[in-house]
């Protein structure tokens, strides 16, 4: 299977395409500073000319897009949009964009979080964008065409980032091996439209 990865330079990213690649699947690692394939998810341009190098694909996973974290007294309008255009905008246009270079059958797999349903302090925005993300995971299941699939992976805050745990008072860590099969239900299973949780 080839399988495009956007964010593998991150904690998710990275780990989750070692494991895909040591099975024999195809792996294309992009990110920001990835060495071969550089993609800024925030410009629908810098989007396009990831999916025009890369061509056809099997599978998209996103574990990519960056939203305000902060206290409440300090968010506004500017910062709401890094949210809107990082974690929101970012994947739904990997999605309006990538749906013309995926092969029939395909899925996207994109990434939000257990902020959705259970805020915690700091994390507005990213609750904010995460439902949207969600709502939008939905509603495209219904329309996109070709047979294609599209799902979330909703976890809580992952065992490899320790130093968010602060901020999740009494969460159970989502382990990376949680993750990884959360990930491998929405590659390999036939489910659409749904929000993956552990």
């Amino acid at each position: 299977m080839r399988i495009v990865i956007v964010g593998a330079s991150g904690t998710m990213g990275t780990y989750l395409a070692d494991v895909l690649e040591g099975e024999g699947h195809e792996l294309i690692r992009t990110s920001r500073s990835a060495k071969e394939i550089q993609v800024d998810t925030t410009s629908t341009q810098s989007i396009e000319a990831m999916f025009e190098k890369i061509g056809p694909f099997d599978a998209l996973v996103t574990t990519a897009g960056e939203t305000f974290v902060g206290p409440w007294k300090n968010l506004n309008d500017q910062n709401f949009k890094k949210g809107i255009e990082g974690k929101m905008m970012g994947q739904i246009n990997l999605v309006l964009i990538g749906q013309h270079y995926i092969n029939p059958k395909g899925s996207f797999t994109l990434i939000t979080g257990a902020l959705t349903h259970e805020p915690q302090i700091n994390f507005a925005n990213a609750s904010a964008v995460n439902g949207a993300v969600e709502s939008f995971v939905k509603a495209a299941a219904i329309e996109l065409q070709n047979g294609i699939r599209i799902n979330a992976v909703s976890p809580s805050v992952i065992e490899n980032s320790p130093h968010y745990f602060p901020y999740f008072p009494g969460e159970i860590p989502t382990t990376m091996k949680q993750l990884e099969y959360l990930f491998r239900k929405s590659l390999f299973g036939a489910g659409t439209g749904n929000i993956i949780k552990p």
